[in-house]
């Protein structure tokens, strides 16, 4: 693909202005520094929704969402870095002049610019014929109707019909001047190999374009309405493409997406007509996985709009047994699986049609259960009396439960499988462990999913995924894959590896690393009392102080490396990196929920600003770091002593002697903050 200049984007970045860019999507109004509004990502009535003109950030104190200006654009429109990069340029009016391609590059991309205008044209064929042959109008137009549907849900999806002829589509594309090559390439013509002739693929069938996350066609499904024993397949789609990858698409996403964000909440069926007849009757945050298997691609793509999925299935064995199937690959993405099983012979389309809107929204309401939960009442009911066929379906459930990333999410389901069951918990964690050290497969996580993840519990993650009653340190967060690799000078998230720590890292700790990093992100260039920048002060004061927590230790490093290359360490351009984790840290650190109301100045009521006491800030930040290095040393000197040989007694004074030093440290230290020693 082509590359995007590092000039250009740094062009783009520089007059992007994120009041602007934010201010197209929603109202925002001023309220102390910052400006606020309901939040574009997810319902709510009080504003938590802050943009930071200063600091050129964005954060959502609701749901999390948080980054900069080029990140609100991916956000809003679900799209790559290079396009975010292309629609602030465009707004902008910024020319963006791609790096040469090489001749194979631009092959390759004239190869698929042309297998998405063929099969644009051919959808505009297929809507043509529908609304204007009369064998559309009579049988494709006849039928939609008789399914409930009106015209403007037929616009919205951009439904047709093509002719049952051998080669109207061939005959008309060469006309408009395609190559044959391209109708070939699409699908849309099939070359026979013992005479090279070629014919439609598509003939006397409702047309279903399948359109991609950005709108263009991809391919089609097709519905033939013959009866007869010429008719072939009921439903036939698009093969493989070079544009056309079906792991990676589902149906009605693109309609879908902007409710699927909005009401955090995304339904996945099975058919076209399933999500179509759901659109119309208000239900617009529905998709289609259009019959094949559920794959990550596809999960990945739901992860970008919501956590949240919930199943609606055919009630048969046949429907079931599908659930059953498909949603474990779910539950390995982090996601939170419901299922809702409609009354036998009926799937989403046919029972909302019966039903009516209301009455649909209803069952739905009711009849969603989460998934373990679903699977467990019905392996508990299955397995009956019969003690052979229980431990097996206890298995099959907790095979499910290890594929949970989240480890607080498998406690609990735990506990539920115990109750249903009647076993006792011990014994099912037992019997877990030993599944997941037999190598049960799990998920890695990924995407988008992650992010939401609760990262410790009473039942915590071992390395191999056991459980066991202690809580331990979280991993660190691991970055997600929505950053560039095509534009240069951005690489994308390095890979990493998950990091178990050998003791937990105490919160007194982590907040005192956390404050030293905040004060120098927030106030890098500001002069203390000392006559040295905050900056300065802080990265010189802790030099060789160790920062334990790893995403700490990672944001000084930074700040040292930008200082020692003369510049002052910047938020703007921090919040920019290329790993999800610091990004997501850099935004916590320089955006606060609440700001002074100005009605303390209307009343001449001063309040003291952290502005006005940075030296003290800075000066207490250091101070209860270090005091908090010396306690975690004067623990360790203490374990020291306590293993030592009672016959030891030249080592033993040796450690007291130092015990002795750092606790008349640690009394200075606390004398200096005014603290109360307890030891």
């Amino acid at each position: 693909m082509a590359l995007i200049p590092k000039e250009t984007i740094d062009q783009v970045l520089h007059y992007a202005d994120i009041v602007e860019v934010v201010g197209d999507f929603v109202t925002l109004k001023k309220k102390g520094q910052n400006l606020w509004a309901c939040c574009p990502f997810h319902h709510e009535k009080s504003p938590s929704f802050s943009v930071a003109p200063a600091k050129g950030i964005y954060k959502c104190f609701g749901c999390g969402k948080a980054g900069d200006v080029v990140r609100f654009v991916m956000d809003v429109e679900s799209v790559s870095y290079p396009e975010a990069i292309k629609w602030l340029a465009k707004k902008y009016g910024i020319e963006i002049k791609e790096e040469e391609k090489t001749p194979e590059q631009q092959l390759a991309q004239n190869e698929r610019d042309s297998q998405y205008i063929v099969s644009d044209w051919a959808k505009n064929r297929y809507k043509k014929l529908l609304q204007e042959s009369e064998e559309g109008e009579s049988i494709g137009w006849a039928y939609l109707k008789e399914r409930g549907l009106n015209q403007a849900t037929i616009e919205t999806f951009e439904l047709g019909y093509s002719l049952d002829k051998w080669d109207d589509v061939l005959n008309e594309a060469q006309k408009a001047g395609f190559d044959a090559k391209y109708l070939e390439k699409t699908g849309l013509v099939i070359k026979r190999e013992e005479d090279g002739r070629r014919y439609d693929r598509f003939r006397g069938r409702v047309m279903f374009p399948i359109h991609n996350i950005s709108g263009r066609v991809v391919g089609f499904g097709a519905r033939t309405l013959r009866r007869d024993e010429k008719a072939g397949a009921k439903y036939l789609n698009s093969p493989e493409s070079e544009i056309y990858h079906k792991s990676d698409v589902l149906y009605g996403l693109y309609q879908a997406k902007q409710a699927i964000r909005q009401e955090e909440l995304c339904y996945l069926v099975e058919g076209y007509l399933d999500v179509i007849s759901l659109h119309q009757g208000g239900i617009k945050n529905v998709v289609a996985s259009s019959g094949t298997s559920l794959t990550e691609g596809q999960i990945r793509l739901i992860a970008r709009y919501t956590d949240n999925v919930t199943v609606l299935y055919d009630g048969d064995a046949a429907g079931i047994r599908a659930a059953l199937r498909g949603l474990d690959i779910i539950l390995e993405n982090g996601l939170n699986v419901r299922v809702v099983l409609f009354p036998d012979g009926d799937d989403p389309d046919s029972y909302i049609r019966k039903v009516g809107d209301k009455r649909f929204q209803e069952f739905v309401e009711a009849n969603s259960q989460d998934f373990i939960s679903f699977k467990t009442k019905l392996a508990a009911r299955e397995a009956a009396n019969d003690p052979v066929k229980k431990a097996e379906a206890i298995r099959d459930v907790l095979q499910s439960i290890a594929k949970v990333p989240d480890p607080l999410k498998r406690q609990v389901f735990l506990q539920q499988t115990a109750g249903t069951f009647h076993i006792d918990e011990q014994v099912l964690i037992s019997e877990y462990n030993k599944l997941v050290k037999q190598g049960v497969p799990r998920s890695s996580g990924g995407g988008a999913a992650s992010s939401t993840r609760s990262q410790s519990s009473t039942a915590a993650v071992q390395p191999g995924g056991q459980l066991t009653g202690l809580g331990q340190q979280p991993p660190r967060p691991q970055p997600d894959d929505a950053m560039p690799d095509e534009a240069y000078g951005f690489m994308g998230d390095e890979p990493t590896e998950d990091v178990v720590e050998a003791e937990p890292i105490p919160d007194v700790q982590q907040a005192c690393e956390k404050e030293v990093v905040r004060l120098i992100l927030n106030y890098p260039a500001q002069q203390l009392a000392n006559e040295h920048t905050v900056a300065e002060y802080l990265l010189s004061q802790t030099d060789e102080t160790p920062f334990r927590t790893p995403i700490y230790a990672d944001l000084m490093h930074l700040c040292r490396e930008a200082l020692g290359a003369g510049r002052f360490p910047d938020a703007r351009e921090l919040v920019r990196h290329e790993r999800s984790d610091i990004r997501a840290v850099i935004t916590d650190l320089v955006t606060e929920p609440h700001e002074l109301s100005p009605n303390w100045i209307t009343h001449s009521i001063y309040v003291p600003r952290e502005l006005d006491m940075l030296q003290e800030a800075c000066d207490n930040a250091i101070l209860r770091l270090n005091k908090c290095n010396v306690e975690r040393e004067l623990t360790d000197c203490l374990n020291t002593m306590n293993s030592l040989d009672p016959n030891n007694v030249e080592e033993y004074f040796a450690q007291m002697s130092i015990f002795k030093s750092l606790k008349q440290l640690d009394m200075q230290l606390a004398g200096l903050l005014g603290t109360i020693i307890s030891r």
